[in-house]
């Protein structure tokens, strides 16, 4: 990755490995497949996707893929994120293992449906 910052999710990506592309690729996929009207952006200098809200995050590292759903996103999955690293509202996928992808695909639900309750809330 360069020190540049990306202005697109298809910079970002290219900045990478071909084998990490492919993988970061996976991972931007899934996240579309599962909020397809979320909005897809750069935030923090990393992919970001927002609807309501922010909904999640993912970067790339030179060993693993850092995925980014909020505190509450990772606390509502703690169970099945148990066997990664984790941080407050972090976890991080070794590149030497298969994406999780079903799960990455839960928790982005979830996290919509967290975003919509708040939006809702909001709006009485």
């Amino acid at each position: 990755m360069t020190d540049k910052k990306p202005n697109s999710v298809d910079e970002y990506i290219e900045g990478f490995p071909d084998e990490t592309q492919r993988i970061l690729k996976q991972v931007r996929e899934a996240i579309k497949k599962a909020a397809p009207q979320a909005e897809e952006g750069i935030g923090y200098a990393m992919p970001a996707y927002t609807l309501n809200g922010p909904l999640v995050y993912f970067a790339g590292y030179k060993s693993h893929i850092g995925f980014y759903a909020t505190p509450s996103g990772h606390h509502a999955f703690e169970k099945e994120l148990g066997k990664y690293k984790m941080g407050k509202g972090s976890v991080q996928f070794p590149l030497t293992e298969p994406m999780p992808l079903a799960l990455i695909t839960k928790m982005v639900k979830y996290r919509i449906k967290e975003n919509l309750e708040k939006a809702r809330l909001k709006g009485k």
